[in-house]
């Protein structure tokens, strides 16, 4: 049956596009959601009951967590278009290769990230420049999170190679999982409840450490229960030593789109130290319209990243004829969802805006006027996401990082600079259409050329995997059902 589930994946190879892609999409959506919920209910946690300082402290520890994690999403990303290729081609072994090298890589890489971490922490907290008087808070925190990082790095990997399988449902409901006991956990190991001790900010990281650990080990027991396709079985728990030919793919794609990450990032501090010139009224206007624009980036996240798992298990498959579908698909829903948000968020803007800045604020009426002028230009971004999306699918990620770093700093920094003396502060507003408007084109001129398709994102196998292989074809192993 088209499109079928296959031991928790689904074959995106088969079956009508539009309906295969968007309920592969929409757990994505839905897990990106839910962690923005998660770390907006954190801040609230910290804030009401340890105050200002604790939350500045958790803010600082915060920006080294998303840099750690945007260097595994470029690993898993990888990851998920090398394991896509080969669950399109029906080449489970090869699938189960490419996941074993990114767990154990990812496992390598976050022990000794934790371990460094733990040691380096005081000097990476000086190097941000963290406020003398959240210092010692953020130490406690960032230290917590470090000997979490295992798990919850591990976690994101696994997440992401099950959606290269096709598998988005099992992501979506270990999110909840960690996602629920963070919640639970916060208030009872911050203030101590019943016989637990009060930890402060160090209950804060404990709870986050703990769902990661649980989250991960239920995340194990139900692979291997459900019999995923992707779990690892007798000699097969050799690939989880990582092997060369799939690192050379996962180092040379992967950092990359990792780097798209972090670019995207340094060009958000860059403009928050532009807005930080126009005074303190204008800082908050923006630090409220950029949580509802959190919110508006998710539809284009997770529509880019559905797009390229689904795209890459059809190049794998030889089943070219549908890609440019899967493009003009996922363009589509893309606008749909980011032009219908966009619309509901302009129309109660009031509302939304008074939820962080309060009801009597004059920041609102600044905010506003931001919203009008730059929160259309997510359409642009997010179409740019699914041309990007489409062409990483194949292995093409070099021109796309090119693309991200011209226009967010090149375009928008010009646009800000010349446009400064007769647009005032809207010069900032007005380079979020500009960037994003220029960055389309270029993807879409990149798209449109073709040459991606040519691109190969194939490990060669060695004589030992050939000989291996050959003996699959005959085992469980090296069926794309799992055995039972």
């Amino acid at each position: 049956m088209a499109g079928a589930k296959q031991g928790g994946g689904r074959d995106l190879t088969q079956g009508p596009i539009g309906n295969t892609l968007l309920f592969f999409a929409l757990p994505t959506l839905a897990s990106n959601i839910l962690q923005s919920l998660n770390g907006s209910i954190n801040a609230i946690w910290v804030g009401r009951f340890l105050g200002e300082q604790a939350l500045a402290a958790t803010a600082n520890a915060n920006i080294i967590m998303f840099l750690m994690f945007s260097v595994v999403f470029g690993f898993g990303m990888a990851s998920t278009v090398m394991v896509a290729q080969a669950v399109g081609a029906r080449d489970i072994d090869s699938a189960r290769r490419a996941f074993g090298s990114a767990v154990g890589f990812c496992f390598i890489l976050s022990m000794i990230v934790s371990v460094a971490g733990w040691l380096g922490s005081p000097a990476l907290l000086h190097m941000l420049a963290t406020p003398p008087e959240a210092f010692d808070l953020a130490l406690v925190y960032l230290r917590v999170i470090f000997v979490a990082m295992p798990a919850s790095l591990l976690s994101v990997m696994m997440m992401m190679g099950l959606r290269g399988a096709g598998d988005a449902r099992t992501p979506l409901i270990f999110m909840l999982v960690s996602v629920g006991i963070d919640i639970i956990l916060n208030p009872v190991l911050i203030l101590g409840l019943g016989p637990i001790p009060a930890f402060g900010i160090a209950g804060s990281a404990a709870a986050t450490a703990a769902a990661g650990f649980i989250s991960l080990i239920s995340l194990i027991f139900y692979a291997y229960r459900k019999d995923l396709p992707l779990r690892l079985r007798g000699s097969e728990m050799a690939y989880l030593r990582p092997a060369a030919a799939q690192m050379r793919v996962m180092l040379t794609k992967g950092l990359p789109m990792g780097l798209q990450m972090i670019v995207m990032s340094a060009s958000g501090l860059v403009m928050i130290g532009l807005v930080n010139r126009e005074g303190l009224l204008v800082t908050a206007a923006y630090g409220a319209s950029q949580q509802l624009w959190t919110y508006l980036q998710m539809p284009a996240m997770a529509m880019g990243a559905a797009v390229s798992a689904m795209a890459a298990q059809n190049v794998g498959a030889g089943r070219w004829d549908r890609v440019s579908r899967i493009t003009g698909y996922g363009l589509g829903y893309q606008c749909l969802i980011t032009g219908t948000m966009i619309v509901l968020l302009i129309a109660f803007d009031r509302a939304l805006l008074a939820l962080f800045l309060g009801g009597d604020s004059s920041a609102i009426e600044v905010a506003r006027h931001m919203q009008l002028l730059a929160s259309w230009s997510f359409l642009f971004f997010g179409c740019t996401m699914i041309f990007f999306g489409v062409m990483r699918a194949n292995g093409v990620v070099i021109a796309p990082l090119m693309v991200l770093i011209f226009t967010l700093f090149g375009v928008r920094l010009a646009f800000y600079h010349l446009g400064y003396p007769s647009l005032g502060a809207d010069a900032l507003w007005l380079s979020f259409p500009v960037g994003s408007g220029v960055s389309f084109t270029l993807a879409a001129l990149l798209y449109l050329q073709g040459g991606w398709r040519k691109a190969k994102l194939v490990v060669p196998p060695s004589e030992e995997e050939c000989r291996e292989s050959m003996s699959a074809e005959s085992e469980p192993a090296g069926r794309i059902v799992p055995a039972g």
